[in-house]
């Protein structure tokens, strides 16, 4: 049977629009390979370049490859990045993690569709510009509600923001992609000198930093003012971002946070004078004109934004914080190499190889620094003394000693599992840096991952050491497009000196890296199933014994590490393990990463001791929940994990006492819920997502987890039985009895937990109410008689529900209203009740 008589996309896939040009699918078998284990890279690669997969391009992959139909057709159907219908011009991704889900992304994605006029069943508008197309998380949970139009991301994003979006997109497309680039170029670095830092993580970028950037560097170059405008990473205070912090002046280093590109060249001026007689004339006239026409002079501005590390929301956010996998956070340019070494970047790499650690001399970017014999050419050299090799018994030892546990959510001790793979007797081993981060509601390892590549790098190798691996993959999420970007450029930058390859950091230790990008599949977070992706396949789990350990990726021996993990390996091998020890509690050693996000008023990034309570994290170094509100609960280990009522918040935060009240570690996801979250709506929220990632191997964990939604969309549609309550309860411990792997076994916990300590929400559901005021159809509005009759709920009601009667009480026709919530958003008199 020929090729061409196989239909490799699904049925209901639309016929392509005009002929398809194949030369991108040459492109794309040329640079990966005609083996079946690049078939993901390629589909990924023709995704990108045609917005979907066409069939001619299918079968043409199938007619150049060694793939078969039948592959791409499992493959392609089984990733929630793959297309098989013509999308618009531009892809609108909406995010649905879970603080995006709280913060109401359905009333946005309904906006959305709105606004663009999308008809129903359809994702793209008539004129095709646009596609609409759910993401399980963007990684900007802070920012929640957040939308990403092509590059661009928006966050807070409300429903009645939503026009004005589009329009702000479609008149900047052009300068935003420009923008995205040039905030990726090395500075040009000069010893002495003073720096502006700006952080240019996937958050900060959201809430305006790479604009900043760009202002800051104009400015720069247009007064000759000698200064270096610095990327630095995440700074962890996403609530306050963007953040500049100045540097190396006379005057102490300052932080300003929320500073626009309009008010960058007088910021520059409190610290600067520009060079030469006409641009100290153009900024003494701007001064002057914008005290006449501003209602308050830029200086009075700027100090507005001037943050003083010693007022108490700043000082309770940072203080109880303790740095090692986030290490000079704020300081480093990701891909700065000379920076990292200068800050004791690879002398625990060197001290496993017995190599000189490099110095930086401090000499001009990227010269200067040690390891000439590593393949630099022309650099100048200083080295330290030669050490001993560490054996890798000693690694892992050393690893075993600080008590380190694995990151991702199980809490593995990582030596224990270092020395199984060290213990297998074969000649090709593997490790994988999972950075499969697909916990909505996470997103530490995408802070780390942009942040510092070349200390996760730096961890990567000394596990390769340790257990004697010549072969590595980074398995990146997908969505995380700027750690893609910062990781492989840093691999790319220890290439081009000769540090990575044949020569590791000039040793006789070989090791080669690469970067896979996911493909937006929650279950390859589990080790076989991520392991089966790498390989080309579905990610589908398998039963183990045997372990990764034993047989992984092509049935070698495979070390798998979380992004956190092995960030903190560097810095065990520089201190020592006795360090890390000391630092949390008896059974949970170290610090943790944790993305502190939804209804609280401090978000952003932190690393705290294990040991820390909830209370610690949420009230006191969150804020709480947001003024008039109640701090209800906390989700905390996504999907996996539970809610933790406030009750419980003396909790501490360790992988024990976490399981005794029902959640889990998880990767790191902190979720803050208050009173205008419905439980039931969150119970019902993870148990989709799990349905949906579903890889669909176990009857317990596809049969069971819908007939488990089943009943949770029927009590929250007040369809309700109290028998409900009960059969739920037994379905939920039976799938997490019975399924075969992680994803099903822990997918009952939200559902488990909330039962547990919010039944009466329950309840009241069955008998037709919900309490939050959340679920659609158990709640309607009325407009009470603080109405004035102002027309902005009518003005703003987006399917004509509220008839226009100025200066009267408006009155709201319940056949038209779809609870959009736009009314009681607008309404500046609080007379919109929802009952």
């Amino acid at each position: 049977m020929s090729h061409a008589s196989i239909a490799i996309v699904p049925a209901a896939a639309e016929p392509t629009v005009g002929p398809v040009d194949l030369t991108a699918v040459d492109r794309a078998i040329a640079q990966f390979g005609t083996k079946p284990e690049a078939l993901i890279p390629i589909l990924q690669a023709l995704q990108d370049h045609y917005g979907y997969l066409p069939q001619e391009a299918l079968l043409r992959l199938c007619e150049n490859t060694q793939i078969k139909p039948a592959a791409i057709t499992g493959v392609a159907s089984f990733y929630d990045i793959f297309r098989h219908r013509p999308v618009g011009k531009y892809m609108i991704r909406l995010c649905r993690g879970t603080a995006c889900h709280v913060s109401g992304a359905d009333r946005v994605g309904e906006a959305l569709r709105r606004e663009l006029h999308i008809p129903p069943g359809d994702d793209t508008d008539p004129a095709r510009q646009f596609t609409i197309e759910a993401v399980a998380c963007l990684g900007c949970c802070t920012l929640a509600p957040v939308v990403r139009i092509s590059q661009t991301t928006f966050g807070h994003v409300a429903p009645e923001k939503v026009p004005r979006i589009i329009h702000d997109f479609l008149a900047n497309v052009s300068a935003t992609s420009e923008l995205e680039r040039s905030t990726e170029k090395p500075a040009e670095k000069r010893p002495h000198m003073a720096e502006i830092r700006v952080g240019l993580g996937s958050c900060c970028m959201a809430k305006g930093s790479g604009q900043l950037y760009h202002a800051l560097e104009e400015t720069v170059r247009r007064n000759g003012v000698p200064v270096i405008v610095k990327r630095v990473g995440c700074v962890g205070m996403c609530h306050r971002t963007p953040l500049v912090e100045i540097t190396g002046t006379a005057k102490k280093n300052t932080v300003y946070a929320g500073l626009t590109p309009a008010l960058a060249p007088d910021a520059l001026q409190r610290h600067f004078k520009p060079r030469g007689l006409l641009p100290r004339i153009a900024r003494a006239w701007t001064g002057m004109a914008n005290a006449i026409l501003a209602d308050r002079v830029p200086s009075e501005q700027i100090e507005a934004c001037s943050l003083n590390r010693a007022d108490r929301e700043v000082s309770a956010f940072l203080d109880r914080q303790v740095h090692i996998a986030t290490e000079h956070f704020g300081k480093l340019d990701p891909l700065d190499l000379d920076e990292y070494i200068e800050h004791d970047g690879f002398v625990a790499l060197a001290k496993c190889l017995g190599v000189p650690a490099p110095i930086h001399t401090g000499t001009s970017k990227g010269h200067g620094v040690a390891q000439k014999e590593a393949g630099q050419h022309g650099t100048e050299a200083r080295t330290t003394t030669s050490s001993t090799r560490l054996a890798p018994e000693q690694i892992i030892n050393l690893i075993a000693q600080s008590g380190l546990r694995g990151r991702g959510g199980a809490g593995f001790p990582t030596g224990q599992k270092c020395h199984a793979v060290h213990d297998q007797k074969t000649e090709r081993k593997f490790v994988i840096c999972n950075g499969d981060e697909g916990d909505p509601g996470a997103f530490m390892d995408r802070m780390l991952l942009e942040s510092f590549p070349f200390r996760i790098i730096e961890g990567i190798a000394i596990a390769a050491i340790a257990v004697g691996a010549h072969e590595g993959v980074f398995y990146i999420r997908h969505e995380y497009p700027l750690a893609v970007r910062r990781v492989r450029a840093a691999l790319s930058e220890l290439e081009r000196r000769g540090w990575i390859g044949k020569r590791l950091l000039g040793s006789d230790y070989e090791l080669h890296l690469s970067v896979m990008e996911g493909a937006g599949a929650f279950v390859c977070g589990e080790e076989t199933a991520l392991i089966a992706s790498v390989e080309g396949r579905r990610g589908m789990p398998r039963l183990r014994p045997p372990y990764p350990a034993e047989s992984g990726l092509w049935n070698c021996p495979t070390l798998i590490n979380n992004v956190e993990t092995l960030a903190v390996v560097p810095w065990i091998l520089r201190n020592g393990p006795d360090a890390f020890a000391k630092i949390g509690t008896k059974t949970s050693k170290g610090t943790k990463v944790f993305a502190l996000a939804g209804r609280v008023k401090r978000g952003g990034l932190i690393e705290v001791p294990m040991g820390t309570t909830i209370r610690e994290i949420v009230e006191e170094m969150g804020g709480g929940a947001a003024d008039g509100r109640r701090f209800k609960a906390v989700q905390i280990g996504g999907p996996s994990g539970g809610c933790v009522p406030a009750r419980l918040a003396d909790t501490p935060i360790d992988y024990e006492s976490l399981q005794q009240v029902g959640a889990i570690m998880g990767s790191g996801g902190l979720v803050v819920l208050d009173d205008s979250t419905c439980m039931v709506d969150i119970a019902r929220y993870f148990l989709r997502f799990t349905q949906e990632q579903s890889c669909g191997k176990c009857t317990f964990c596809r049969i069971g987890t819908q007939r488990m939604l089943e009943i949770l969309d029927r009590i929250c549609e007040g369809k309700g039985r109290p028998a409900d309550l009960d059969e739920l309860e037994q379905l939920a411990r039976r799938v997490s009895q019975s399924s075969l792997c992680g994803l099903g076994k822990t997918a009952p916990n939200p559902v488990l937990s909330t039962l547990r300590y919010f039944r009466d929400e329950y309840e009241a559901h069955i008998n037709g109410r919900c309490p939050a005021k959340k679920c659609v159809p158990l709640i309607h509005y009325v407009i009470n008689d603080r109405c004035t009759g102002c027309t902005l709920c009518a003005q703003h009601c987006p399917v004509g529900a509220i008839p226009m009667t100025p200066y009267q009480r408006h009155k709201i026709d319940e056949t038209k209203c779809t609870r959009c919530d736009s009314c009681r958003q607008v309404c500046h008199y609080s007379a919109i009740d929802v009952l």
